[in-house]
């Protein structure tokens, strides 16, 4: 057995958890199908009325002549760019280093599919319009990722992406968005889904981040693009006879949690801006730009994980269950604001981040 570990103990013993959603557990789904009628047809095989109904209704919202449902976004954005491969004849595409094909896919691009990724900008900053502009390699497609995780959640201002789009059709390369946090980053540009969309030709969403599904992904793009990814997902086997579990809870967190992604944002915004009043600790970005953001802790980690888990015991709300440790004096995690943040008595707030504080400066970090 493996060692228990304190932190996600003591994380896991809180009444009250800062990020997220809540738990995720099976009462996700049965939320979901409560009020559906039991003699509701499954779609089969990628076919019937349960899925064409919400695949119409994302290529709408989305802004795209057609969508297609798929198990993973894993699977559908490997289709995507092989796709836009094959339809150039040139097996390249572009990226950001740290994109989550590169890191976080045991390298399926390349084994699957024979792709060679070009890795643009330094992997602790954006890709900017002058990264595209100097490329040495020709490439069949561009991948953006709205915000980029790995860093942050960073984004481009939109007139990048506007600059980065142009500059792509007059040259014929395709532009993806790796929009897995789409609806999440809209309050700050202020623009639709489907005015940030029109700047791509091909668009991937999630419903498990911010919408907080069991699973599931749409690939938008035009009829053609879609008619062949759906080819390219009956060969990945993600055909299975049925997805109306994924639909549906899909569905109705679509239609709950949309509404809620300004203030997400705005909570992500006040919870940044009380880590950032504690010492030693800071957020990139210093203001977020969607409901996410990393907390960095500038003490090691041993010691912070000891200092959170009293804090867990005396306050009884839990900040992360789990850091990362970036060097020997430095540590961090991610946080994504949903619907428990709001759920916060303020006075636990405001003892949490006092008390955060106080155990920051007592380790004495010179």
């Amino acid at each position: 057995m493996s060692e228990a570990n304190p932190l996600v103990e003591a994380f896991i013993n809180t009444t009250y958890q800062v990020a997220g959603h809540g738990k995720r557990n099976i009462q996700i789904l049965k939320d979901a199908l409560h009020d559906v009628d039991g003699q509701t047809d499954s779609d089969v095989y990628g076919n019937g009325k349960i899925i064409e109904e919400f695949q119409a209704k994302m290529a709408a919202y989305l802004g795209k002549e057609t969508a297609v449902f798929f198990p993973s976004g894993t699977m559908a954005q490997q289709i995507a760019l092989r796709i836009w491969c094959d339809k150039k004849g040139l097996k390249k595409v572009g990226y950001h280093p740290l994109c989550h094909l590169e890191i976080h896919e045991e390298g399926g691009l390349r084994e699957l599919h024979h792709i060679e990724p070009v890795l643009l900008a330094d992997k602790d900053r954006l890709i900017e319009l002058d990264d595209v502009l100097s490329m040495n390699d020709e490439i069949a497609c561009l991948l953006l990722e709205l915000p980029q995780r790995e860093i942050g959640g960073q984004l481009p201002d939109y007139e990048t992406l506007e600059e980065i789009s142009s500059y792509c059709r007059k040259k014929g390369i395709k532009l993806h968005l790796d929009g897995a946090r789409l609806l999440e980053i809209l309050p700050y540009y202020q623009k639709s889904a489907a005015e940030v969309c029109s700047l791509f030709d091909s668009v991937y969403i999630s419903f498990y981040k911010g919408i907080g599904g069991i699973a599931g992904a749409i690939l938008a793009g035009d009829k053609a693009f879609t008619e062949e990814s759906k080819v390219w997902k009956r060969r990945h086997g993600g055909d299975l006879i049925s997805l109306y579990p994924y639909i549906v809870s899909s569905n109705y967190y679509f239609d709950e949690r949309l509404p809620k992604m300004q203030q997400y944002y705005n909570d992500a915004k006040e919870l940044a801006e009380l880590f950032n009043s504690c010492d030693a600790v800071s957020t990139m970005p210093l203001v977020p730009v969607s409901n996410m953001f990393h907390v960095h802790f500038h003490a090691p980690k041993e010691q912070v994980e000891a200092g959170l888990v009293e804090l867990y015991e005396t306050t009884g709300v839990g900040l992360t269950s789990y850091l990362r440790q970036a060097t020997e004096e430095t540590c961090s995690y991610e946080v994504s604001v949903g619907d428990q943040y709001a759920t916060l008595p303020k006075e636990k707030v405001k003892q949490v981040f006092q008390l955060l504080d106080e155990k920051m400066k007592s380790f004495n970090i010179i």
